[in-house]
C-alpha cells in the first residue's frame, strides 16, 4: 500500500510539473506572438521565426501531448493573425486550420519522435535533432499546404525553404540545446527535473 501511494505521489507530481511546464511555455508562445520577437530580420526584408520552438522544447522536456498542445496554440494564434490582422495576399490561406494549426500540431508530434529515438543516452544529439525536424516540419507542412491550395508555386516555396527553412531549422537546434541543457543543470541541483524520456523509463 505504501508503495501504491509512493507511485500515485511520483504520477501527481509528474503530472503536475507536465502541466507547469506546458502552460508556461504556451505562455511563451502567446508573448512571441504578441510581441516582435518571435521573428528575427533576415536578407532581403524576410524574417526568420521562433515560434515553433516552445512546441519543440514542450516535446523534448514533456512528452508528444505537450509538444502537440503547444504547437496547436502557435496555429491558433497565426489563424487568429491571419484572420484578423492580414499583411499579405498569402495570409488569407492561414485561415484554413489546415495551413496554420495541423502542422504547427506535427512540429511537437515529430519532434518528440526524433527525440525519443536518439534523446535518452545522447541528449543533447536528440535535442537538436528534435529541433531540426520539428522546425523542418513546419516549414515543409506548411509551404506544401500552400502549394497544394494554389497560394504558391512550387518554385517559390522551394526558394524559401532553402532560404529560411534551413536557416531555421539551425537556429532552432542552437535554441533547444541551450534551454535543454540549462533544464538538465537546474534538474541536477534540484534533483526534481527530468527530461520527457527519463519520466518514461
Amino acid at each position: 500500500m505504501s508503495d501504491m501511494k509512493k507511485e500515485a505521489g511520483k504520477a501527481s507530481s509528474s503530472m503536475l510539473k507536465a502541466t507547469i511546464v506546458t502552460g508556461a511555455l504556451s505562455a511563451v508562445s502567446i508573448a512571441l506572438f504578441l510581441t516582435p520577437f518571435g521573428y528575427i530580420p533576415w536578407l532581403a526584408g524576410a524574417s526568420l521565426t521562433v515560434m515553433h520552438v516552445p512546441a519543440i522544447l514542450g516535446a523534448v522536456l514533456e512528452g508528444p501531448a505537450a509538444g502537440a498542445i503547444i504547437g496547436g496554440i502557435f496555429g491558433l494564434t497565426s489563424l487568429v493573425k491571419a484572420a484578423t490582422a492580414p499583411q499579405g495576399p498569402i495570409d488569407v490561406f492561414f485561415t484554413n486550420p489546415l495551413v496554420s494549426v495541423l502542422p504547427r500540431i506535427a512540429v511537437g508530434l515529430l519532434a518528440w519522435v526524433a527525440f525519443k529515438a536518439l534523446g535518452r543516452k545522447r541528449r543533447t544529439l536528440g535535442a537538436a535533432a528534435a529541433a531540426i525536424v520539428g522546425s523542418l516540419a513546419n516549414t515543409i507542412f506548411v509551404l506544401g499546404a500552400l502549394v497544394l491550395l494554389g497560394a504558391l508555386p512550387l518554385a517559390a516555396a522551394a526558394s524559401v525553404f532553402i532560404a529560411n527553412g534551413l536557416v531555421e531549422a539551425a537556429l532552432a537546434a542552437v535554441l533547444t540545446v541551450g534551454v535543454v541543457a540549462a533544464w538538465k543543470g537546474i534538474g541536477s541541483k534540484s534533483g526534481k527535473a527530468r527530461l520527457a524520456d527519463e519520466d518514461r523509463k
